[in-house]
């Protein structure tokens, strides 16, 4: 660990999924540089699509979860910030405007933009999750940096706003709270995960991103340098072990283990000839034998992978709809795609890759965290993004305008600035 006196402040996190609750406790150093310094992680409890639907369950394993953390950097975090993969999660960019009168815009004039951005956000009810400045337009002129010194008859600002059902994101905090933590904040999971495994040049292109989680699996679409679109499905990898279940008529962490070590979303003409063992080594004789296994209790690998890509083909069709509902299409006249990123725990299955990229048309990679000094080797899989993004993203700190007050004068960005001066041009290519 480095000597506390180069630390500016520790940062405490914690990633509520279906499949497992994982905890990360990071240094944020003078030089800006964050340094992982404990991580662990647990089988989820009491968490159901994205939902806590056992509380009590849930808070136990965010607990365990930050307690293992905690242990292995050799001290404690009161606060931590959390992420959030269900409860109806939506994107929006908001333009707002004021009038200006044609003359010279000062500090005060982008401040009473801000506060009446932050008087407009009208969630119906929703969380706001985030409300970012996203870049300036004066007189319909977009991409302006910096407008102080400029004359405009209307200064306006883009506001990128992430929002989330109430009830389910007051849940999670509930069991963050209830487990004797403190919440610094909810971060949408596909913008943690954007911080983690997504390039600005990525961003500033045009790339989407498919976080292939437990149970649930969100599609967003990045341009000009930030999150413009966002859709989740409610589907994702367990569903795959669950078939495997049916299909075979075993356990699941049988079919767990089945899809881990002999799974593969690509076929091959030996996969028929290939015995694959139901049971773990050592296991023979114990548990059910398999619907259609041999008298060793082993099954041909090409119905493995057959029940897999079967799933698969859902999954990707529900995919691709909600791609090109987001005008982020393959193989499409007049289409923007560029490339996909595939993340999230579902992401480890083995040709998931190419598999994708035959479905939808455009290329696709593997997303990981990006390196983060002493990030152990097991928690850099793509399985991990989202928790090294929200370490991250509380790292880089990005202003909120519901917290905009006297002399608040500079927008935020997410990655390098100049990518951000181009979303709207960007969205107007791409909607």
């Amino acid at each position: 660990m480095a000597g506390q006196e180069h630390v500016v402040r520790h940062i405490g996190a914690v990633n509520i999924g279906s499949f497992r609750v994982s905890a990360m406790i990071a240094a944020l150093m003078e030089n800006g540089e964050v340094q992982v310094i404990g991580s662990s992680h647990r089988a989820s409890q009491g968490i159901s699509r994205g939902f806590v639907v056992d509380m009590a369950a849930a808070t136990h394993a965010v607990h365990d979860a930050l307690d293992r953390a905690e242990k292995f950097a050799g001290m404690t975090v009161e606060n931590v910030w959390i992420g959030c993969s269900g409860a109806g999660l939506t994107s929006e960019i908001r333009p707002v405007e004021i009038s200006i009168g044609g003359r010279r815009i000062e500090d005060e004039d982008i401040e009473a933009l801000l506060l009446a951005a932050r008087d407009a956000l009208e969630p119906d009810g929703r969380s706001v999750l985030h409300a970012q400045p996203a870049c300036y337009f004066l007189d319909g002129a977009h991409g302006v940096a910096n407008p102080k010194g400029l004359h405009a008859e209307r200064l306006g600002v883009d506001i990128h706003v992430m929002l989330a059902d109430g009830a389910p994101v007051r849940n999670v905090t509930e069991a963050v709270q209830n487990a004797h933590f403190d919440v610094e904040g909810v971060v949408a999971s596909p913008l943690a995960a954007g911080f983690a495994c997504l390039t600005a040049e990525e961003r500033d292109l045009g790339v989407a991103m498919v976080e292939f989680g437990g149970e649930v699996t969100n599609v967003s679409v990045y341009a000009g340098g930030m999150l413009v679109g966002l859709t989740a499905i409610a589907r994702g990898s367990n569903d795959i072990t669950d078939a495997i279940a049916s299909a075979f008529s075993i356990r699941r962490f049988q079919a767990e283990r089945l899809k881990c070590v002999n799974g593969s979303a690509i076929s091959s003409p030996t996969d028929h000839r290939e015995m694959i063992p139901v049971t773990a080594p050592g296991e023979e004789g114990r548990g059910p034998v398999a619907r259609g296994a041999d008298d060793r209790n082993q099954v041909p690998r090409a119905e493995l992978i057959g029940v897999i890509t079967g799933e698969l083909d859902l999954m990707m069709r529900e995919v691709g709809k909600a791609l090109e509902a987001m005008g982020f299409a393959g193989g499409k006249p007049g289409s923007r795609a560029r490339q996909v990123v595939v993340t999230g725990g579902g992401a480890e299955l083995a040709g998931l890759a190419d598999y994708a990229q035959s479905t939808l048309g455009v290329p696709v990679r593997i997303g990981k965290p990006l390196a983060l000094k002493g990030l152990p080797e097991a928690h850099s899989a793509p399985g991990f993004a989202t928790l090294a993004g929200l370490v991250l993203y509380a790292a880089e700190d990005p202003i909120d305008i519901r917290s905009v007050g006297s002399r608040f004068t500079h927008t935020t960005s997410f990655g390098p600035v100049a990518t951000l001066l181009r979303v709207w041009t960007a969205m107007k290519e791409y909607f």
